[in-house]
């Protein structure tokens, strides 16, 4: 298979130009290694069945003696031997150079101890997740983020192409590189392929303790039921007690979460505080999300064909498509993405805020002039309540859209804009 260029390869060679070693962390499958390979000069992988028993002694007693090769070196799955961090950070130091090392993990080690420094001012971090409509060739790529951050008058003009089918097999698809080029039946199964690594596998492996599967299956069911809300872990819990202790199941449920947050399948997202021109309570609450819509829809061994009979679940499963869409350009502009709500429950589904302070608001919607005119009147209350002379106003503010022909900006400054649409 071709490789397909990503937006991570652009964030890569931006971070070796500045540091001496960067770290590529994201979910299995996502492509991590595939893309750290386009910029290595030679590569170690820990877990090469024919040597990670001679790959892990050597790690223990010379890890130096890996990092022998030419420069940048992939280091793939390096988290199976933590003290290669160390000597990964002491050969940064000792040669004095940018570019020397790439790390790819799928996992956040365990806590052993073996890890004595952060990496400041030596590493570099880089997060990857499955692949964005713009990166799989979905999106034409007609309207930049980048350029409606850069000015009042960009361009919002392009053609989508995306039906609601399309959206709906896209969304159990997912974004995992292995399955843009397979038949649609084969391209659905790797999604289910992945659930099943999460449930049998993976999850216990992080944390060398063995979980229960059937525990696991319940709480991802009930963590998709709850994507895009602010649920607490005592109400996912009490989705879970039918029969169990409620403090036991909640206790038990943060000790998953926190499993499956080390392996890069959920991905909640925090809340944004603006300086507002009155004193409003915000929630603070984080928004729950998986990494990628597949898992969620795996979760509750759904299809394309469920989801296009039920629109309100459709909804919340586009809305979950939108946001990894959104935090991959995000990064590419170094910025993040939060949630806003405030007592009221007036809500703002993402805040793409970069470091510069810049912002833009957004809403998310399946499309249908109803929906579209609702999110204008959500970005707009916002954005009349934010204090302009505290914080700059708004770069711009977006309706993103599942389907509709094309995208264009209304009178009233709006941009509407079909996910098949945008890029970075």
């Amino acid at each position: 298979m071709a490789y397909k260029k990503r937006i991570a390869d652009e964030m890569l060679k931006k971070r070796l130009a500045s540091k001496g070693a960067v770290l590529i962390q994201g979910p299995k499958w996502c492509g991590k290694t595939t893309t750290a390979e386009q910029a290595a000069a030679s590569v170690l992988y820990m877990d090469n069945p024919k040597e990670i028993k001679s790959n892990l002694f050597r790690a223990d007693t010379d890890p130096e003696s890996l990092l022998e090769g030419e420069n940048p070196r992939l280091i793939d799955e390096w988290q199976l031997a933590p003290k290669l961090w160390d000597a990964v950070r002491f050969s940064v130091d000792h040669k004095r150079r940018f570019g020397l090392y790439i790390l790819t993990g799928s996992a956040v080690p365990p806590e052993t101890g073996e890890i004595h420094h952060t990496g400041t001012g030596r590493f570099s971090w880089l997060k990857m997740r499955p692949m964005s409509l713009y990166e799989s060739g979905e999106s034409t790529g007609e309207v930049s983020m980048k350029e409606l951050f850069s000015s009042s008058e960009a361009n919002v003009r392009g053609n989508a192409a995306l039906s609601l089918k399309d959206i709906c097999f896209l969304i159990c698809r997912g974004g995992w590189p292995m399955a843009l080029d397979c038949e649609p039946e084969i391209a659905l199964r790797q999604a289910l392929d992945y659930y099943d690594a999460i449930v049998n596998d993976d999850v216990s492996r992080v944390e060398g303790i063995k979980r229960d599967p059937v525990f696991l299956k319940r709480l991802l069911r009930s963590y998709a039921r709850n994507q895009g809300s602010q649920a607490s872990i005592n109400t996912i819990a009490n989705d879970l007690s039918s029969n169990e202790d409620a403090e036991i199941c909640s206790k038990t449920a943060s000790q998953y979460i926190k499993a499956l947050k080390k392996i890069f399948v959920v991905e909640d997202m925090p809340a944004w505080n603006p300086n507002l021109r009155s004193k409003t309570a915000i929630r603070t609450s984080d928004t729950r999300y998986f990494v990628d819509p597949s898992v969620a829809v795996a979760s509750l061994g759904i299809g394309p064909g469920d989801l296009g009979k039920d629109l309100e679940t459709l909804g919340l499963f586009f809305e979950t498509m939108a946001i990894r869409d959104l935090r991959i350009y995000a990064d590419s502009l170094d910025g993040e993405i939060f949630h806003y709500r405030d007592k009221s429950d007036l809500e703002c589904d993402a805040v793409i805020h970069l470091r510069n302070g810049s912002y833009g608001l957004i809403e998310i919607k399946l499309g249908g002039d109803k929906l579209i005119e609702e999110g204008c009147d959500s970005l707009k209350t916002l954005s009349g309540k934010i204090d302009t002379g505290r914080m700059r106003p708004p770069s711009f503010l977006m309706v993103l859209t599942a389907t509709g022909s094309f995208a264009y900006r209304r009178p009233d400054g709006i941009c509407v804009v079909p996910i098949g649409c945008l890029k970075n």
